[in-house]
């Protein structure tokens, strides 16, 4: 998936997150792509992309006041707890992925958590009886739904989020007149 400038997804992105997309195309292209050298293993290609993500994450679960500037700021947060649909019951209403689940459906917090998991976690972490080495194929495979997901979650949480304030405002307004006709 390319991500236009004029898109709504870039638009969103902030500059930083945007630095580490444009150097994630920057490897595929110039390190990867031209052929020089084959790796064993392409991981490394994802990283400024799964990076940007989960900054993009944070982004919007912030601006949907899902997660609060504590925990958007703090170096304990960990995303991928308040995502996992393993953790609902015991986070209560910390869980991120009830409160997406509550606000657009379950299908987008399965999406959300399923790039991360595979995009991040499978990829980066290290596991002695399971090392998971990428093709420059799924590496690419990877990439692509990250940023696919990205652009859906945009898409449909800020829709959400529009309509909601929508809502509130129609609700507000009939509050309003029901108020003068009193």
């Amino acid at each position: 998936m390319e991500i236009l400038v004029d898109d709504l997804l870039w638009n969103y992105l902030s500059k930083g997150q945007r630095d580490l997309i444009e150097q994630g195309r920057y490897m595929m292209k110039n390190v990867v792509e031209d052929s020089k050298f084959t790796f064993s293993d392409y991981s490394f290609v994802v990283f400024p992309f799964a990076k940007a993500y989960e900054g993009f994450l944070k982004q919007i679960l912030l601006d949907l006041k899902f997660i609060d500037e504590r925990d958007y700021v703090s170096d304990h947060f960990r995303i991928g707890k308040v995502l996992s649909p393993n953790l609902v019951r015991k986070l209560g209403n910390k869980s991120v992925y009830k409160k997406i689940c509550d606000s657009v459906g379950c299908d987008l917090s399965d999406e959300i958590w399923d790039t991360w998991k595979i995009g991040r976690n499978q990829v980066f972490h290290y596991f002695p009886h399971n090392l998971k080495s990428l093709s420059l194929q799924e590496a690419q495979d990877i990439i692509e739904n990250i940023l696919m997901t990205m652009d859906t979650v945009v898409k449909k949480l800020k829709i959400a989020k529009v309509k909601s304030r929508l809502v509130d405002l129609s609700e507000l307004k009939n509050i309003q007149t029901s108020n003068q006709t009193v």
